[in-house]
């Protein structure tokens, strides 16, 4: 099928950005994540929606979370403007979920599977570029000089959130909030469950089979 809908899910670490990445590339289709979608919508007009203010980008220069309503028109927004798309990072919620299918049809829903431990030793192990973002780990992805960028020779940091604490705490969200909307596709005809503790190129062996067998 030319330009596909398709959805990816998983953990915080399970490497939905790497794959997602891989996916827009190979399939000619847009990543659309939320972080991306407001930053390309920040100046939207939202004035019709009765919230506190009248663009994102109000919101994030005050430091508050955006409203789900606005995230929803926004995602609304990228999806309908995009020949085909790879949605990563949305719907976190089963409300979102509800808003997602008024918005699309989804023609395969990957999820990442990777357990709780793995997670862990995952991200508190990930070093970020603090130039040019470039993602490293301490065991699985070292760069050629310690704590120094390949890309652009930046210093390698550990995020904020990347400590053991916040880790766990960002794990415990993902398992009350979007867990149960990885069991609401489970009855989905394009619904895929893909080995996340593979090798990054099996993983995309998995996903690249059932990419092309469903859609």
């Amino acid at each position: 099928m030319a330009n596909p809908h398709l959805l990816i899910l998983g953990p915080p670490g399970a490497g939905k950005g790497t794959q997602s990445s891989r996916i827009a590339e190979e399939y000619g289709v847009e990543h659309v994540t939320t972080g991306d979608a407001l930053r390309a919508n920040k100046d939207m007009d939202i004035s019709d929606m009765d919230t506190e203010y009248d663009t994102p980008r109000a919101y994030m220069e005050a430091g508050d979370l955006v409203p789900d309503e606005v995230v929803n028109a926004i995602v609304d927004e990228a999806l309908n403007s995009a020949d085909g798309f790879v949605l990563d990072g949305y719907p976190r919620n089963l409300d979102q979920a509800e808003e997602l299918e008024d918005m699309t049809d989804l023609d395969v829903v990957l999820s990442l599977d990777v357990s709780r431990e793995e997670l862990v030793d995952r991200l508190t192990g990930r070093r970020v570029c603090d130039d040019c973002g470039e993602n490293y780990h301490v065991e699985f992805n070292q760069p050629e000089e310690a704590g120094v960028c390949d890309e652009c020779g930046g210093e390698l940091i550990q995020r904020d959130d990347d400590n053991e604490e916040s880790v766990k705490n960002r794990l415990d969200v993902f398992e009350e909030n979007t867990v149960p909307v990885i069991e609401h596709y489970e009855d989905h005809d394009g619904f895929v469950a893909i080995d996340g503790e593979q090798t990054p190129d099996e993983v995309w062996a998995d996903i690249e089979a059932a990419v092309d067998e469903r859609a």
